[in-house]
């Protein structure tokens, strides 16, 4: 309970739905679907076709809802253990970003989890297609929360969308595509040469229309020749052949120019090609 703030917490319990599902629809961010209650009951019983192995460690999430005095839902948030470190985990949380729900959320789940180290937004969960960290740009009173509540933040992702069809990009003349073995819903395309495998992409099947592209590689002695913007025109060719009507994806550019993972080229190529940044994705620790 925080009476000070004329707020109570309690279980979440399955009449609550509708009012939680309205919470996440005001977070909801350009380029994804919205929330269905599919999607929550997944959420709510630690399950996501996205990070599945990450889920697969994690104890069965608690959920709780902060009521009002009004007796109306203003907040949730749902966290659980990690089994084999007992690392805790702040799973997801909505609040329409009222800080000081946020504040009462968050001191609960901390206050519920031992004193160990605690981390927030690791990875994504069936409220999102993908989202494995907070959009701090989106949820700044989240951001601030967290902060107070001595979180630091790291940045991982930029997430990116465009429209589709992608009419200027050039397209590869022969690509193979077939199930992703990692994911059967995924789909994987390959174009080869003289037998080998020169450049290869991962994307999703459409989710209300919204197609995900998750990766895109190309082998190191075939660079310099265009195959990475030609990929990159089948791959959302092959969204739109499915359905989608918008593209997203995420850039792991957290290491700096010249290191190893300098995705510098990468941006360049997505921006070239019509995506925008909508957003900054941001995961965060709590140390014991």
């Amino acid at each position: 309970m925080s009476p000070a703030c004329g707020m109570i917490l309690r279980p979440y319990s399955p009449a609550d739905a509708p009012a939680v599902l309205r919470l996440v629809e005001a977070d909801r961010i350009p380029g994804q679907p919205r929330t269905t209650p599919a999607m929550l009951s997944e959420a709510l019983e630690g399950r996501s076709p996205v990070d599945a192995g990450w889920w697969a460690e994690v104890n069965k999430p608690v959920t709780q809802v902060a009521v009002n005095g009004a007796g109306a839902v203003v907040g949730v948030v749902s966290y659980a253990s990690r089994a084999r470190d007992d690392t805790r985990q702040l799973l997801w949380l909505h609040c329409r970003e009222d800080e000081t729900t946020a504040d009462v959320l968050i001191h609960h789940a901390v206050t519920a989890l031992p004193a160990r180290r605690v981390e927030a937004f690791q990875f994504a969960s069936a409220l999102s297609l993908g989202l494995e960290a907070l959009p701090v740009g989106h949820r700044p009173a989240t951001v601030r929360a967290l902060e107070q509540a001595g979180f630091t933040g790291k940045r991982l992702w930029r997430y990116m969308r465009a429209d589709l069809p992608a009419l200027t990009l050039p397209r590869l003349s022969h690509v193979h595509i077939g199930h992703d073995p990692s994911d059967r819903s995924g789909r994987r395309l390959e174009a080869r040469q003289d037998g080998s495998t020169v450049a290869e992409a991962v994307i999703g099947l459409p989710s209300q229309g919204v197609g995900v592209l998750w990766w895109i590689e190309v082998a190191a002695d075939a660079r310099g020749r265009g195959l990475g913007r030609s990929m990159l025109g089948s791959a959302l060719d092959a969204l739109t052949g499915l359905g989608a009507k918008e593209a997203i994806l995420y850039v792991d550019d957290d290491a700096p120019p010249g290191h190893e993972r300098d995705r510098t080229a990468a941006n360049r190529l997505y921006e070239s090609a019509g995506f925008t940044e909508i957003d900054r994705l941001y995961s965060y620790t709590r140390p014991s």
